[in-house]
């Protein structure tokens, strides 16, 4: 059977509201009742039961996740952000995939919903954009990471890298090299992110004065493969691109490991950036160039900004609105000059 409150009051010898202060941590019960009790609880197998507290508290302590893909590394080291600092509260955090499927990525949200998770947190979204209204129906909190929007509800917001100045970085120190014929591998198709990163890539070859080439600019699929794939592509060009500005690291490594086996030398040959900064980043051969997103940053807002709306955050507050963080770039092996390009003031010259 269960083990009560009331059986553990019963061995300790002390009123049940006196254990139930104790489990709880109040300062009302002295240091060693308070340390007898709570041992007492573990050697009895004693477990508070959830769903009595959530109807005493109005909530679960609880905060639904959804994610793209827990394979993707960047997905996972956000997630274990949220995990972090939803422990230092005292929340527990439950995980649905969403395999980058807008209507499944609904139907999890509908689930955690059910469930009565106290907020929502979804990375890499696409329910921010097609279903907005509804997510604010839902009277639930929800933060988007990654998933920008211009309007904030009294219960959706978002929290993302700034994509487009991310996208005219990674670009624009490309074209600062001396390559003058600069591709971008685009992500899956209509994310908000991806659109704002070619966006950053148009406006750097606009402001050295490089005509914008459509061929030059290739779906990808936020994968490896995807890069695989890209690089086949632009490769078959007339004139193949020599620098490639990529959606985020899983594409540039996947590119980046398509070109050394077709005998390419990086960065001599194709120079490659990437956006995130994955851990992986620094281990691939040569290291990988890239925007760094302040991805533990993000994770800790993102639970911070849930809890202020629910009323638990230590800051309290109603005035939530949406964040945009910087990436900044850092360079590494896989970027690199051309030696037969010079660079001038403000544009590039062969």
């Amino acid at each position: 059977m269960r083990v009560s409150i009331k059986d553990i009051a019963k061995v300790a010898g002390v009123s049940h509201s006196t254990v139930s202060r104790a489990l709880s941590g109040s300062p009302l019960v002295n240091a060693e009742t308070k340390s007898r009790i709570q041992s007492l609880a573990r050697e009895m197998g004693y477990s508070p039961d959830a769903q009595a507290r959530s109807l005493v508290m109005g909530r679960t302590l609880t905060l639904g996740v959804v994610v793209t893909r827990l394979t993707d590394p960047f997905i996972a080291e956000i997630v274990q952000a949220i995990e972090d600092t939803a422990h230092e509260y005292g929340y527990s955090v439950v995980l649905a995939s969403s395999s980058a499927e807008s209507e499944r990525e609904i139907a999890a949200v509908e689930m955690l919903h059910s469930k009565r998770v106290d907020g929502v947190i979804v990375t890499s979204s696409r329910v921010g954009a097609l279903y907005q209204q509804y997510l604010d129906r839902l009277g639930v909190p929800v933060v988007l990471i990654n998933s920008h929007r211009e309007e904030q509800g009294p219960y959706t917001f978002s929290i993302t890298v700034d994509n487009r100045h991310g996208g005219y970085l990674a670009t624009r120190h490309l074209l600062d090299l001396g390559h003058d014929c600069v591709a971008y591998v685009t992500g899956p198709a209509n994310h908000s992110d991806d659109l704002e990163r070619m966006k950053g890539y148009c406006q750097a070859l606009t402001e050295v004065g490089i005509e914008f080439q459509p061929e030059l600019v290739v779906p990808g699929t936020g994968r490896v493969e995807g890069g695989e794939i890209a690089f086949s592509r632009l490769m078959d060009l007339k004139h193949p691109p020599t620098g490639v500005f990529c959606y985020n690291d899983m594409t540039a490594i996947g590119l980046l490991r398509a070109a050394r086996v077709s005998g390419l030398s990086i960065p001599e040959e194709l120079s490659i950036v990437g956006f995130d900064d994955i851990p992986f980043a620094s281990y691939v051969n040569p290291p990988l160039t890239t925007i760094a997103q302040p991805i533990s940053q993000m994770g800790w807002q993102a639970v911070k900004m849930v809890l202020a709306l629910i009323g638990e955050s230590s800051e309290e507050t109603r005035w939530v609105s949406n964040v945009i963080v910087q990436g900044r770039l850092i360079v590494r092996g896989s970027s690199g000059a051309r030696g037969d390009k010079k660079i001038l003031s403000g544009g590039i010259s062969s």
